[in-house]
Parts: C-alpha cells; sequence; structure tokens
C-alpha cells in the first residue's frame, strides 16, 4: 500500500495519486453485460461498470446482481434421449430442459407419458 493511502483519502486524491502512477480509471454507463461462458451465459443487469488501464492494459471491474442464461444442453445427451425414448428432438431438448440436463430423468418422463 502506499503512504497516505486508506481510510482518511478523499476520492480526489485518490484519483490524482493514480493518475501519476500512470493508472486511468473510467466509469463506463453499461446497461448489460454478457459473459459467454461453454455452456452458459451470465448477464448482469443494470451494472456498474469500471475500466482501469494500467501499463498499457484495461482491467474491468462490473458489480451487480447476475443471472444465468441459456443453458444449452450438449447435443449427443439429446440425441441419446431421443433414441431411448423414441421421441423427436424438441421433445427430447424439452425432457432435458425442464429435468435440468438429466438425461435419465428426461428418459423416464418421456416414457411415462407412453
Amino acid at each position: 500500500m502506499f503512504p497516505g493511502m486508506g481510510k482518511g483519502m478523499n476520492p480526489k486524491q485518490m484519483g490524482k495519486m493514480m493518475k501519476q502512477l500512470g493508472i486511468k480509471t473510467e466509469e463506463l454507463e453499461a446497461e448489460r453485460v454478457t459473459i459467454e461462458l461453454k455452456d452458459r451465459k451470465i448477464v448482469i443487469e443494470k451494472p456498474s461498470v469500471s475500466a482501469v488501464e494500467m501499463q498499457g492494459q484495461k482491467t474491468y471491474t462490473i458489480m451487480g446482481e447476475e443471472k444465468e442464461e441459456g443453458k444449452k444442453i450438449p447435443e449427443e445427451d439429446i440425441k441419446m434421449v431421443m433414441e431411448q425414448a423414441g421421441v423427436d428432438e424438441k421433445k427430447a431438448e424439452a425432457a432435458l430442459k425442464k429435468n435440468e440436463g438429466d438425461i435419465a430423468e428426461a428418459i423416464l418422463e418421456l416414457k411415462g407419458d407412453e
């Protein structure tokens, strides 16, 4: 930590010190932030976003309430449910989504509908 930094330093002093160190900060007015992962998306609505640039590198800090979107069901799972339950792709995918990706539960549900 740098001398003088801490509880007693006001935001203006902090900003001035950061500028002297070559650190640039910027508040961004974002409406939504989406992080796309391999199997799902994390969405943050009405986030507070800060960008910090130091030594040519930008780092983003995002704060807000997150929600998950679009958990993607693997194609292999859909095919397995289709084959085992004897249903079309649409029904197999719907059963997997309803059962949170649990293949056995999806098959049992679909076979119970017979």
